[in-house]
C-alpha cells in the first residue's frame, strides 16, 4: 500500500486541490511505495511567511530554556523512533539500516549538543579606551533560514542544520531531496508532537522549481544546503543576487592515505569503510587511496579480497553491508564513471558493473569497484563518482602523498595512516581538507566541526563553529558620560 504525505506548513499537514505529486521508488525493487507533494510557488510563500511570522510574533521571543526544552523533546521522539526511522529511510534510498539507524541516533545527539547552547548564547563586554562608554557585542538570530538536504543522508544531514539553527532562535524551511524525502515529513510529525509553535519549522518537498522559488518568494535570512558543487554554484549565485548569505557543503574527492609504517588491518578496514560503507555515496567518501610502495600489493590484494566478500542484499536486512544506489539516476551515473576509468586505463582489478544475484536483479546495486594503478589526473581520480568505486594510486615519499592528496579541485575530508606521530602531525598540517583523520576514517561527532576548503563548499557545521552560521553579532555602544561633544567629527 502506498503511503500519502503532506507538506508540513504553519503547524500544519496540508496539501492543495489537484496537488501535483511524484513517487517515492524503493531502490531495492523499484516498487513505488510512497507519494510525495511536489510544492507549489503559493506553498512555498506560505510556507516563508509562515517562518517570518512565527519568528517576528512567538519564536524571536521565546528563550533559551524553553527552546532548549523542546529541542530535547524532539530528540527524545526521534530516538524513541529510530528503528523504525532507519527502515524508512532505508526503503527510501537503499542504504543499509544498520547505518540509517545510527544516523537516527546520532541525529538526536545532535539536538541534545545544540539544545545545551540554547541558553549560553552569551555576548561580551568589550573594554574600550573611553572610560565614559560601555560597549558590548550580542549573537542574535538571523530570522527565517532555508535548509536544503541531499538525498544519502536526509535525517542526519538535517540535523547538521536544524540543531543549530533551532537554538540559536531562527525559524525554518526545509526543502529534503525529491528522492528522498519521506523521512523529513514523518520527522515533521515530532515537530509537531514536540509542541513547537506553529510556523517555526515547515516542510515543503519537490525539484528545483522548489528550491528556485525559495530564494524568490519571500525575504529569508539564510540559506544552507548540502549537495554537488553544480547546484551549490547555482544557489550561490542565487544568493549572492538575493544578499542573502549562504552555507554550502558540497562534493568532495578524499584522500585517504596509507604510508608503510601503518597498522595495515587497521588501515584496511579505514580504507573500505571510506569507500564502501554507504555504498559510496557520501560526500566524505575516502574515494582515492594512496598507498606507499612498500605495501602498496599487499593492501591491494587484501583490499580486493575483502570487497569480494561484502555482503550485498535487502538494504533493511540488519545483515546487509552494502545497499543499492539510492535512484536510478545516479546508478547510471556510476557505471557510466566505471566504463569511463575503463577507458581512460585505469586498472580494473575487481567489480566494474551491475551486480547480478537471486536478492540483487531487481535493485540498483553496483558490485564493489576497485581500480588500481590509478593516476591522478584520470578522470577516475579527479571527478566525484558518489559510488562504491575506489582508486588506488601509488606512491613513493611523503612530500608525494601530500602533493597527490592536495591535487584536486575539492578539500572535505581526508585520512591519514601511520604510526609516527611527528608524520601524522606534518602530514595533518600540509593536507587542504576541512576534516583530517588520523589512524581512523569517517567518523564523526557533534562536537567536531565540518565543512570543507575550495569545491568542497564554505561555512561549517556541527560543533560551536555551527552557531556562526545561523546568528549575527550587534554591538551597543552605551555613552555614559555629560561631556559634550563636536558633532561634525566622528567621536573616536
Amino acid at each position: 500500500m502506498t503511503q500519502t504525505y503532506d507538506l508540513f506548513i504553519n503547524g500544519r499537514f496540508l496539501s492543495e486541490s489537484g496537488q501535483e505529486r511524484f513517487p517515492a521508488v524503493n531502490p531495492y525493487n523499484r516498487e513505488e511505495w510512497a507519494s510525495i507533494p511536489q510544492a507549489s510557488e503559493r506553498q512555498v510563500a506560505e510556507a516563508i511567511a509562515a517562518a517570518r511570522h512565527a519568528f517576528d510574533a512567538v519564536w524571536s521571543k521565546v528563550n533559551g530554556t524553553e527552546r532548549a526544552r523542546l529541542m530535547n523533546r524532539l530528540a527524545d521522539l526521534l530516538a524513541a523512533d529510530a528503528d523504525r526511522m532507519g527502515i524508512l529511510e532505508s526503503t527510501d534510498n537503499g542504504k543499509v539500516v544498520r547505518e540509517t539507524r545510527s544516523q537516527m541516533l546520532f541525529a538526536s545527539r545532535q539536538y541534545r549538543f545544540f539544545a545545551g547552547y540554547a541558553d549560553k548564547l552569551w555576548g561580551k563586554v568589550i573594554p574600550l579606551d573611553q572610560r565614559n562608554v560601555l560597549d558590548y557585542a550580542v549573537r542574535e538570530p538571523l530570522g527565517v533560514a532555508v535548509l536544503i538536504t541531499a538525498w544519502n543522508s536526509p535525517m542526519g544531514l538535517l540535523s547538521n542544520k536544524l540543531a543549530p539553527a533551532l537554538a540559536a532562535g531562527n525559524c525554518v524551511v526545509i526543502k529534503p531531496s525529491e528522492h528522498a524525502s519521506a523521512t523529513t515529513l514523518e520527522f515533521a510529525k515530532f515537530v509537531e508532537k514536540a509542541g513547537f509553535p506553529p510556523g517555526v519549522v515547515n516542510v515543503v518537498t519537490g525539484d528545483a522549481r522548489v528550491g528556485k522559488a525559495l530564494l524568490t518568494s519571500g525575504r529569508i535570512d539564510r540559506i544552507s544546503f548540502t549537495g554537488s558543487p553544480g547546484v551549490g554554484r547555482e544557489i550561490a549565485v542565487n544568493a549572492g543576487r538575493a544578499l542573502v548569505p549562504a552555507t554550502l557543503e558540497l562534493g568532495g574527492k578524499s584522500p585517504n592515505i596509507i604510508f608503510a609504517d601503518a597498522d595495515l588491518p587497521k588501515a584496511i578496514i579505514g580504507a573500505l569503510a571510506g569507500i564502501f560503507a554507504a555504498t559510496g555515496q557520501t560526500c566524505i567518501a575516502g574515494s582515492r587511496l594512496l598507498v606507499q610502495r612498500p605495501v602498496y600489493d599487499e593492501v591491494v590484494e587484501t583490499l580486493v579480497a575483502r570487497a569480494r566478500k561484502i555482503r550485498m542484499g535487502n538494504p533493511t536486512d540488519p545483515a546487509t553491508e552494502m545497499g543499492t544506489a539510492a535512484n536510478e539516476p545516479q546508478f547510471r551515473r556510476i557505471l557510466q564513471s566505471i566504463e569511463g576509468a575503463k577507458g581512460d586505463g585505469a586498472e580494473l582489478v575487481t567489480g566494474g558493473k551491475a551486480a547480478q544475484g537471486p536478492e540483487l536483479s531487481n535493485g540498483f546495486f553496483i558490485e564493489p569497484t576497485i581500480f588500481a594503478n590509478v593516476n591522478n589526473a584520470m578522470s577516475i581520480a579527479q571527478e566525484e563518482v558518489f559510488g562504491p568505486v575506489l582508486s588506488i594510486l601509488p606512491f613513493e615519499e611523503e612530500e608525494e602523498a601530500i602533493a597527490i592528496g592536495n591535487d584536486t579541485k575539492y578539500g572535505l575530508a581526508s585520512g591519514i595512516w601511520t604510526t609516527n606521530l611527528n608524520r601524522a602531525m606534518r602530514v595533518s598540517q600540509a593536507i587542504r581538507a576541512g576534516t583530517v583523520w588520523v589512524n581512523t576514517y569517517r567518523a564523526v561527532a557533534p562536537q567536531a566541526p565540518f565543512g570543507g576548503f575550495k569545491d568542497s563548499g564554505f561555512g561549517r557545521e556541527r560543533g560551536e563553529a555551527a552557531l556562526d552560521e545561523f546568528t549575527s553579532i550587534k554591538n551597543v555602544m552605551i555613552d555614559f558620560s555629560d561631556e559634550e561633544r563636536d558633532p561634525f567629527a566622528i567621536k573616536a
